[in-house]
């Protein structure tokens, strides 16, 4: 994915985003998106009937999304493509919304992250 490249997410995972923001102070989509999309990154199965529709205002870029760390964010999805055997470069920009939306769906399910440390817990488990 390029630098400029967008990322949009579903209305759901905005209204989802919008809690999380409440519950952990953590202000910024995209520090909220990244620490989905690496939830999702560590659940080995594949995504399934994931909502990734981008219907929501929410979007940001791939260098806004990634930050610093843009790179280790690309070289992470490559991994996972390569692992499940996807080919096509397109099928990346997808994949990337598909698990940051599980990733949302992860930190909200079962009462959800309740604030930083929590969030931090499920990371580590």
């Amino acid at each position: 994915m390029q630098g400029n490249e967008i990322i949009r997410l579903s209305q759901r995972a905005k209204e989802q985003l919008i809690w999380l923001k409440r519950q952990t102070g953590i202000m910024n989509w995209n520090v909220l998106c990244r620490w989905a999309f690496c939830l999702s990154l560590a659940d080995p199965r594949p995504i399934t009937d994931v909502d990734d529709a981008a219907d929501s205002s929410v979007e940001m870029t791939w260098k806004t999304f990634g930050g610093n760390y843009h790179e280790v964010f690309w070289g992470l999805i490559k991994e996972r493509v390569r692992k499940e055997g996807l080919k096509s470069i397109e099928s990346y920009g997808k994949l990337v919304r598909q698990h940051i939306h599980r990733g949302i769906s992860q930190m909200v399910a079962a009462g959800g992250v309740r604030s930083i440390l929590h969030l931090i817990q499920i990371e580590t488990k």
